[in-house]
């Protein structure tokens, strides 16, 4: 297997759904509780990365192997399309989802139980949404899945792992007498869900867009998607509410002290949002159309990066 057809099939392209969690997290630990472990957030990068690209490329396997139609599997899926050997790619995965779990339980090692709990549930949906007599991605929850468990999953790992101080939760296990305890500060996991919101809804928003485009090819391949019961026109006007509630997040999060007012600059990005969502109402089902929700996330994750690193930035002065 060649480096480009490898890049295809785990879809490096689109890694940036949960590489902007783990940014704003990092960020975020500094902005609100000021705390940073440098370890930890490399090794964690490079796990989270890699089982991200596990489980894209489980989707492209289990898309190959349950696709009722021959053009489809053959022309259109990368396994089909490129002639490499399924067995490949499922060696590959179980490479890549083993290389992940030790990244993960040497950080449980280092940092509590908790990690493991997370890291688990996260890990679960990510293989099991695809892979199964029943994929949670043929579910029609499959945004709720990929929103919270990539949006508020990677986020909350991430602070978890950075603020050791002043720890918003933590998981106290004692084998010897049986006993669990689990602590924590209301407030702080409270802003922590609430900071999440935006990654939640721009991450649950791509995977909407791509229902919304390939409604027809889903029903030809049994996948019963959210839109197939909701229907397009309901689907555009959920995708669109979702996009502007990222902004009623921050609005409502700033006066509550979840934010600073340097994260008001995330504003600067509703232009380009909103003349996204009128493009992409306007596009779709045309292929294209599935780019605005990308170039959504960007605009406005982008700008929520802008918003905590002025924050940091400020606060030193």
């Amino acid at each position: 297997m060649s480096l480009k057809v490898f890049l295809q099939v785990v879809e490096i392209q689109t890694k940036l759904a949960s590489l902007f969690p783990f940014a704003v997290g990092v960020l975020f630990s500094l902005a609100y509780f000021q705390e940073f472990q440098l370890g930890y957030t490399v090794l964690f990068f490079i796990g989270m990365v890699v089982f991200d690209m596990a489980t894209t490329a489980i989707n492209n396997y289990m898309d190959f192997k349950k696709a009722k139609s021959e053009v489809y599997k053959y022309e259109e899926n990368i396994i089909g399309s490129s002639g490499i050997k399924p067995v490949l790619v499922r060696n590959m995965i179980f490479g890549m989802v083993a290389f992940s779990a030790v990244i993960g339980i040497f950080l449980t090692v280092q940092t509590g139980w908790l990690f493991l709990l997370m890291g688990g549930v996260c890990c679960f949906i990510g293989i099991f949404y695809t892979f199964g007599p029943i994929p949670l991605s043929r579910m029609p929850l499959g945004e709720v899945f990929s929103g919270f468990t990539m949006g508020l999953g990677i986020f909350a790992m991430t602070i978890y792992l950075n603020v050791q101080d002043k720890r918003p939760f933590y998981l106290l296990l004692d084998w010897s007498r049986g006993t669990f305890a689990l602590t924590g500060n209301l407030w702080a996991v409270l802003a922590i869900i609430w900071a999440s919101l935006p990654m939640v809804f721009t991450i649950a928003n791509i995977m909407l867009a791509n229902n919304l485009r390939d409604l027809d090819t889903d029903i030809e391949n049994h996948r019963y998607t959210l839109v197939y019961y909701i229907g397009q026109e309901h689907g555009v006007i959920l995708f669109q509410l979702l996009m502007l509630a990222c902004y009623a997040v921050v609005l409502i999060g700033w006066p509550l002290g979840v934010y600073h007012w340097p994260i008001l600059t995330v504003f600067l990005s509703l232009p380009t949002v909103w003349k996204n969502l009128q493009s992409f109402k306007k596009e779709l089902p045309h292929p294209k159309s599935f780019g605005y929700s990308i170039k959504n996330l960007l605009a406005f994750n982008g700008s929520y990066l802008l918003g905590l690193l002025l924050t940091i930035i400020l606060e030193k002065i």
